[in-house]
């Protein structure tokens, strides 16, 4: 998933709690006679990071301010169905290649799918207003509390970690002030590949870095399409990792809600 704030963000590192279950995921695909699994690629966005305040509180509060009261918690998956319409667009398009008003445009579009989703009427002032607003929050980066662990164990295993995203900027700083600098091996971007997922290159340039073969990697995000349908397309094992729960209907590839559901959901 890539970064579709507007805003300046801050950084800061969550506790963690969980257990990893990523590792019994590795074992049972060798179970099932796959090769030896080597990497384990992760998405950025909504898979490993997250935004703190959640957007969805904050976009209650936007909505209280412009006059329309709507709890938090009915925002949740209004916001994961506008996240998979504006990751297509960007898979097609990426923001630095498109214009000023074109990138407004877009995003004024993924607003106005949050409303309707809500069940809220989107006119054009109400959708440009709830845009002016959310472009005025400070949000943070954080790591969500499974992610750490999850590294910690797949690290001692000897496993290859790397990073797969489309984000069309420098993300080393972020990287550092998250502290994942250390766990990551490889890092590909949109911007260092120079394609967006779920273009096969992008892909393959982190096998090649990591010097895996596709049957060899396993790579979770949190976006069906351009994340699990384009790591299957490259021979790479895609899981979707759905946090919220949203996609049951999904039965084609793994899904789970967590890192650490990964054992559960697959031994069953």
């Amino acid at each position: 998933m890539a970064d579709l704030t507007c805003e300046r963000l801050s950084i800061s590192k969550s506790p963690f709690t969980d257990e990893l279950a990523l590792v019994t995921m590795i074992v049972f695909y060798q179970q099932k006679g796959s090769k030896m699994i080597k990497a384990v690629f992760f998405d950025l966005y909504q898979t490993l990071v997250r935004y703190e305040p959640p957007r969805e509180e904050l976009t209650s509060q936007a909505l209280k301010d412009l006059g329309i009261e709507v709890k938090p918690e009915i925002l949740r998956r209004p916001l994961v169905v506008a996240d998979e319409f504006i990751y297509q667009e960007i898979a097609r398009t990426p923001l630095n290649q498109r214009s000023k008003e074109d990138k407004m445009a877009l995003y004024a579009r993924h607003q106005e799918i949050v409303l309707k989703e809500a069940g809220i009427e989107a006119n054009q002032k109400l959708i440009l207003g709830l845009l002016g607003k959310m472009q005025q929050f400070d949000m943070k980066l954080v790591l969500f509390d499974d992610v750490l662990t999850a590294l910690t164990d797949l690290k001692n295993r000897g496993l290859i970690l790397g990073l797969i995203s489309n984000v069309d900027r420098d993300i080393t700083p972020l990287l550092n002030q998250l502290g994942l600098t250390s766990w990551l091996q490889v890092v590909v971007t949109s911007q260092n590949a120079g394609f967006n997922k779920p273009q096969p290159e992008i892909f393959q340039a982190a096998l090649k870095q990591a010097e895996v073969q596709a049957s060899e990697a396993i790579y979770i995000g949190d976006q069906y399409q351009v994340d699990v349908v384009g790591a299957n397309k490259m021979g790479i094992k895609g899981v979707l990792l759905d946090r919220g729960d949203y996609f049951e209907e999904t039965t084609d590839y793994p899904r789970v809600q967590s890192l650490t559901q990964l054992v559960e959901h697959l031994t069953q």
